[in-house]
């Protein structure tokens, strides 16, 4: 009698499970293990990518949660964080209301403006500030309320409701050049910032401020334990999101449960290393793969998928949408989330050239950015290690703006950008220095972009390889 299609598929199954039973149950137990921790690692990227900063403030500065920490001079590659900007000031604010409502004030852009964004530990957007965000250059006091918050909330604030106890603020206090009184005047800015308790906001006191100019401050993505020790911080200190509760068994099964000590012995610290080297490898790839290019034909791309910036603007509000792997790769790249994308800034990125080969540290490289950059304050591109995604190690600098004035133009208007182990001839101020063994990628920012970019009226050609 003839075997039926129903029939051939019965016998497949009980062949896979024969195969399957005759894994031992700690084998099965293993897989089960290094299985679910790669999820987990691609899960809580953008919840650990923000630990990490946090964790370096607290052991490697003299910073503290709800003050000020700054850089007074724009930042070198002693920041290792994601792909930050090395052609503004930086502050940050990390907060946490577990003790009750933090208010960040923001001054007027009187002499000065902000760049700011305010984000919950997920990494997801409660506001922008600034002249883009929702004072709109009037400044602002940004009142941020912990998860369940029931209280009456008095007028006069920017309410933010928060659904995790802790979060940051990264706040650009925006150069005019890189002069020296131009820096001293963004610091000085940057220092009428305030933040305080809602219950001392009637005498709030002075603001702490820590200038961490000369400090590593690595926050680099440790593909191996630390990951979930940074995880197990997470869980340990914040409310489980009704969105996430799928993942509370999996953490468990890989020793991660609130309320109890994650202590792996050396078996299970084998395997969730291997299982962090396996999660980046995953995520490399789809960083290989390259994002959908913002120009027709070219390299350049917003380095964030169109469905995480969609969920993002709507604070994950689609009931059939959850892109944490999209959400992942960006946060292997860089930190922060923005409400109002492509407004105060946006960002262009790369890492191969016109040809499509990789960006290489020992090979000598042009931007030729067209005149009349489409930006009402200034262009920046910014070479960083492809491998970490931080600035390149030792280099006496990081990129070329047009708000630094030595930056030599063409008659045309149009600006030259070299990347490479040496300057060409002649070339020294318009010079991205790169490591000769290590490959590197692009960074492009607009800071206040304007409609020409995003009609794609004005392009930003690849980079190519000077022979």
């Amino acid at each position: 009698m003839a075997t039926t299609s129903m029939e051939r598929r019965v016998m497949e199954r009980r062949q896979s499970t024969a195969g399957a039973s005759q894994l031992s149950a700690p084998q099965l137990a293993e897989s089960t293990l290094k299985r679910r921790a790669v999820e987990a690692v691609i899960w809580g990227m953008p919840a650990v990518n923000y630990d990490l900063m946090l964790q370096e403030m607290l052991h490697k500065t003299q910073g503290k949660v709800n003050e000020v920490i700054y850089w007074s001079k724009p930042v070198d590659w002693k920041n290792q964080t994601l792909t930050p900007n090395p052609d503004a000031i930086y502050l940050m604010i990390f907060f946490n209301t577990k003790d009750g409502p933090i208010v960040i004030d923001v001054p007027p852009a009187d002499g000065g403006s902000f760049a700011a964004n305010i984000d919950n530990i997920w990494q997801m957007p409660l506001e922008d500030a600034g002249p883009n965000g929702a004072d709109k250059g009037a400044g602002g006091k940004y009142l941020i309320l912990p998860p369940a918050y029931k209280d009456k909330v008095p007028d006069g604030y920017v309410v933010l409701q928060s659904d995790t106890f802790g979060g940051y603020a990264l706040l650009r206090s925006n150069l005019a050049s890189h002069a020296d009184a131009d820096i001293a005047k963004s610091v000085a800015y940057g220092k009428r910032l305030k933040v305080y308790p809602l219950s001392k906001a009637a005498k709030p006191g002075e603001t702490r401020f820590t200038d961490l100019k000369d400090v590593i401050y690595d926050s680099t993505i440790p593909y191996d334990l630390r990951f979930f020790e940074s995880l197990d911080r997470i869980v340990q200190t914040e409310p489980w999101l009704t969105r996430d509760k799928a993942m509370i068994d999996p953490l468990k099964s890989i020793g991660i449960e609130k309320g109890k000590p994650f202590k792996p012995d050396a078996k299970r610290t084998e395997l969730l290393n291997a299982a962090a080297i396996e999660a980046g490898a995953c995520l490399e790839q789809k960083y290989d793969a390259g994002f959908p290019p913002f120009f027709p034909g070219g390299h350049w791309a917003l380095p964030a998928l169109s469905e995480l910036v969609e969920a993002m603007q709507s604070g994950y509000a689609e009931p059939d949408q959850y892109p944490v792997d999209a959400r992942a790769l960006t946060y292997t790249i860089g930190y922060i989330g923005i409400k109002r994308l492509g407004t105060a800034q946006f960002y262009l990125m790369t890492s191969k050239d016109r040809d499509s080969n990789p960006l290489e540290g020992g090979e000598t490289y042009r931007l030729s950015v067209p005149a009349d950059a489409p930006t009402k304050q200034y262009w920046s591109a910014t070479a960083y290690d492809r491998q970490t995604h931080a600035l390149i190690r030792n280099m006496p600098r990081a990129g070329r703006a047009s708000n630094a004035s030595e930056v030599q133009k063409n008659p045309d208007g149009s600006v030259d950008v070299y990347f490479g182990p040496t300057a060409p001839a002649g070339k020294d101020a318009n010079w991205v220095p790169t490591d000769p063994k290590r490959q590197f990628e692009v960074l492009f920012r607009l800071y206040g972009p304007e409609k020409p970019l995003f009609d794609k009226s004005w392009r930003l050609p690849d980079i190519e390889l000077i022979k």
